[in-house]
């Protein structure tokens, strides 16, 4: 299959997600919530609910609405006396919006029965189900929303590692074509360092972002004077907010508090997202090896850097 039927392909099951959501959430009956609105009359009327004093051009970009549209179905709004226009000192040809109070006794109902409504779907599922629910739920705002530069390092806890090797796994099958032989080699170094940890000398931070794994990288110990950078990975999701220079910062501050006098890592010549984080960090490439690896013909390389 080309990438290009792998792409209808997917935009396939994307649709066919959308039928499927639409339906759950009742989006397809002409009325919402058993009222007289519609989908988009309810949420201009929780945007006027919760940012006061919006104008029509507000709700127009925040929503990607039609102006035309926007325009009816406010002037439908003012019929009914659920809206009022505040003409701008600076523009009278322009008005802030504000709900009556005919308005809000008008939408406080609306969000009381979209609440039960969730509740009740929430219910069916257990407290697991529940959390993997909202996980997905942040990812696909992560993937197709705008950037969230909001993220936290932590220690790792409970269920964090067999996550970690999961996640690698699978990204750099998808990647990079790596097969097994990659998880098992990353299996036994999460392994070993949960076995043999020794926190004055090693440490693993966990990047968390919107309840998720999103990143996360290892300082182990090499010898006396050496501390070893490993498994540095950040998900697709979370690229481009800085967060694999700051987890090598982190190991460079640590290595020093440590007392090591250097840091070394192992990478392969491929990665060059991650080669180009340790280069910004003053690492240098000190040695090459080609190998076959993880069913792939690839170029070892040692990278180092003094503290």
């Amino acid at each position: 299959m080309s990438a290009e039927q792998r792409l209808h392909e997917r935009a396939g099951t994307v649709r066919s997600f959308n039928r499927f959501y639409t339906r759950q959430i009742g989006v397809l009956h002409e009325h919402l919530l058993e009222s007289s609105f519609s989908l988009t009359e309810v949420r201009i009327l929780y945007e006027l609910a919760h940012r006061p004093m919006l104008t029509s051009s507000d709700i127009c970009q925040e929503l990607g609405l039609n102006a035309g549209y926007v325009s009816r179905v406010l002037k439908g709004f003012e019929k009914k006396g659920l809206i009022t226009r505040i003409p701008l000192p600076s523009d009278r040809r322009a008005a802030q919006l504000q709900l009556t109070d005919h308005g809000r006794e008008t939408y406080l109902p609306l969000s009381d029965a979209s609440q039960r409504e969730v509740v009740a779907m929430l219910k069916r599922l257990s407290e697991p189900e529940q959390h993997q629910l909202i996980e997905a739920m942040h990812q696909i705002e992560s993937l197709l929303g705008d950037t969230d530069s909001n993220y936290m390092l932590r220690d790792p806890q409970p269920g964090d590692m067999g996550w970690i090797v999961h996640r690698q796994a699978v990204l750099y099958a998808q990647e990079y074509g790596w097969n097994s032989e990659y998880e098992a080699l990353i299996a036994d170094i999460v392994a070993k360092y949960l076995r043999d940890y020794d926190p004055q000398w090693e440490r693993c931070w966990v990047v968390e972002k919107q309840g998720s794994i999103v990143g996360s990288v290892f300082v182990v110990r090499e010898d006396e004077a050496t501390a070893k950078l490993r498994l540095l990975y950040v998900d697709p999701c979370a690229r481009g907010l800085g967060i694999g220079g700051r987890l090598v910062d982190e190991c460079l501050r640590f290595a020093r508090q440590a007392g090591y006098k250097k840091i070394i890592l192992w990478t392969n010549s491929v990665l060059i997202g991650a080669r180009k984080i340790y280069e910004r960090a003053g690492f240098e490439l000190v040695e090459e090896t080609p190998h076959h690896s993880f069913g792939k013909d690839l170029v070892g390389q040692v990278w180092s850097r003094e503290l």
